[in-house]
């Protein structure tokens, strides 16, 4: 473990922004949740049920039953719904951010095989912009075949547009609406930290305000194209000052919120939440959603829990897995699920501030952020213990086997420098991981630039590294496309698959389209997101997105999420009291209520 800062002066004090307290952080918000292309590409051939008797193509000794009992595309809903006794005929459209999927398939007869296009089962398709089409082959063991035939339409550049602008229900200025967001599917999470109502109720009590900062998230399904509010959640302890929502993470009908300071001195898992005499040790609340209703079914609390640590500045979902940071004191923890109950399966402790500033999990990986870490090393596993490079940053892999977890690798970027904080904002899909450094200083513009440049002061930078039987490499190197100091570039990221989103809610320009008018610099603050694809291991800025009502200090950006092609984004600092969906969005009189973005 490398060298934390340890130093007498909190960093998480470095970077307040606006309205917060003294001790409260920017957390990033805009976990990344990691339902990407790749890891759906689950190969179930073979595995099918086993048919009742058999067929026949005609030919001696050719027979078996090649008929599928399932079939799914990793993105994209097929129309109409499979049926086992339809060959062809169907159909499915995908977002433009969607450049390749993979097919699922449940044989009906173990023992046979499916090839996509003439290849293996788990093999990306990439799809180009227009029609594509799946030729899906069943084979028996016996030599009998059945084809299937899909056309995918994948969404061209130009059809990508914002879909919708997302207020609160009870808009109020000050809210920060926006703070955190969470994306998975047709859900959408999002965080607003300083809302003040006194309600420990979920879908009441929303305009009583005598509860300063108490914190809110706000949960919206979508139908088709349209969006709405299905559920207003607020803690079942709600407490002033608590800034429930500060952090989210959204996994299927799963949501954990993050309360870093909520003051129960509690150490266990559903117990000793009305006490409050550890000020600012922090909390989770996990959620789960029945139908369209959503209840608490967990408070947790980790084993060593004390005043101001924070638990609960970052959380991360994947499954029945969820990853806490509690960054105040250097700590993270590791819960499992089994059945409704939730147990803490690892805890580790940096012992140094900062440590467990971000987190993300996918499947038995864990990535933590540090980014007041201070070795100058550069690279895969170099040097931990040199510490002449303050606020450099670093980020820690760890796996899990048989429930144990150990530390797998120990990441910092490739043009390591001191103040870079890289670490700041993580994102982790499959085997790929993406790293933000938003104090990096470079001019470089486009992938893989010239890094070494320090010319620009907080321009910004994205790291990818990807994961072989080798260990983990870097894969690329991010700038924006119109690097300009001050940006913050990397200050949220998001990974779904071959998709990137990077969010720098500093950018100035005053514009409100997409790929267009980026290097106006005229509206200071006002935030910008762009979206990246991976093909064969190479980077291409897709998208650079703006709101559709950009103003100045708007922090557009400041939160991002994506998933099967839809782009979610935070602007905590919009103005607008509107308190609907795609309404109202020029008026400016609510400062800082919050909105949220949804692009596809």
């Amino acid at each position: 473990m490398a060298n934390l800062n340890n130093s007498t002066e909190n960093p998480l004090g470095v970077r307040i922004r606006y309205k917060m307290d003294i001790d409260m952080k920017w957390i990033h918000g805009g976990i990344v949740l990691i339902f990407g292309v790749f890891l759906s590409a689950i190969s179930l051939t073979g595995c099918g049920l086993q048919g009742e008797g058999s067929v026949s193509n005609g030919s001696s000794g050719v027979s078996g039953d090649p008929t599928l009992a399932s079939l799914a595309l990793s993105v994209g809903t097929l129309v109409p719904a499979f049926d086992p006794q339809k060959t062809t005929g169907y159909s499915a459209t995908v977002s433009f951010l969607n450049p390749t999927l993979t097919v699922t398939a449940i044989t009906t007869e173990p023992g046979a095989t499916v090839t996509v296009n003439e290849g293996f089962l788990t093999a990306p398709v990439v799809l180009v912009e227009g029609s594509n089409t799946l030729d899906i082959r069943v084979t028996t063991g016996g030599g009998a075949t059945e084809d299937y035939t899909v056309t995918v339409t994948r969404q061209s550049a130009t059809t990508f547009a914002q879909q919708a602008y997302m207020k609160a229900s009870n808009t109020d200025a000050g809210d920060e609406f926006g703070y955190g967001i969470a994306l998975n599917g047709d859900t959408l999470a999002v965080g607003a930290p300083f809302e003040d109502s006194i309600s420990t109720q979920i879908n009441n009590g929303q305009t009583d305000n005598s509860a300063p900062n108490a914190g809110a998230v706000y949960v919206f399904v979508r139908s088709g194209t349209v969006w709405s509010l299905q559920a207003y959640i607020k803690a079942f302890n709600t407490d002033a000052g608590d800034k429930f929502g500060s952090s989210i993470a959204l996994n299927g009908d799963t949501l954990a919120v993050g309360a870093p300071f909520e003051s129960s001195n509690s150490t266990q898992i559903n117990v000793g939440q009305i006490d409050n005499s550890a000020p600012n040790a922090g909390a989770v609340y996990v959620f789960i959603r029945s139908g369209t209703t959503w209840t608490q079914q967990a408070y947790v609390k980790g084993s060593n829990n004390s005043a101001g640590d924070q638990f609960g500045s970052s959380v991360s979902l994947d499954g029945d897995t969820l990853v806490v940071g509690a960054p105040a004191s250097g700590k993270v923890y590791m819960f499992v699920r089994s059945g409704t109950a939730w147990l803490q399966q690892w805890y580790e402790n940096a012992g140094g501030i900062g440590f467990g500033w971000s987190v993300a999990v996918s499947g038995d990986t864990v990535a933590i952020g540090a980014p007041f870490e201070n070795s100058s090393a550069s690279g895969i596993n170099g040097n931990s213990n040199d510490t002449s490079a303050s606020n450099a940053g670093a980020v820690y892999m760890f796996v899990r086997s048989s429930g144990s977890w150990s530390e797998d690798a120990y990441i910092k970027a490739s043009n390591t420098n001191a103040g870079d904080q890289f670490g700041w904002s993580l994102a982790l899909s499959g085997v790929t991981l993406a790293v933000g450094a938003p104090f990096e200083d470079s001019s470089a513009t486009g992938i893989n630039g010239v890094q070494n440049d320090n010319s620009t002061p907080d321009a910004g930078a994205v790291y990818v590294f990807s994961r072989d039987s080798g260990g983990w490499s870097q894969q690329a190197y991010v700038k924006a496309s119109n690097t300009e100091a001050g940006d913050e570039f990397g200050y949220s990221v998001a990974l779904s698959g071959d998709t990137l989103a990077v969010g720098a809610p500093f950018e100035d320009s005053d514009s409100t389209q997409i790929n267009n008018g980026q290097n106006d610099n005229s509206a200071s603050n006002t935030g910008a997101v762009y979206a990246y694809i991976d093909d064969g291991g190479t980077w291409t800025q897709l998208e650079y997105v703006k709101a559709s009502n950009t103003d100045p200090l708007d922090l557009f950006g400041s939160s991002v999420a994506v998933n099967a092609g839809t782009l979610a984004i935070g602007a905590p600092l919009e103005d607008s009291n509107s308190t609907q969906i795609n309404t109202g969005q020029t008026d400016n009189s609510a400062d800082d209520s919050g909105a949220a973005y949804v692009f596809q």
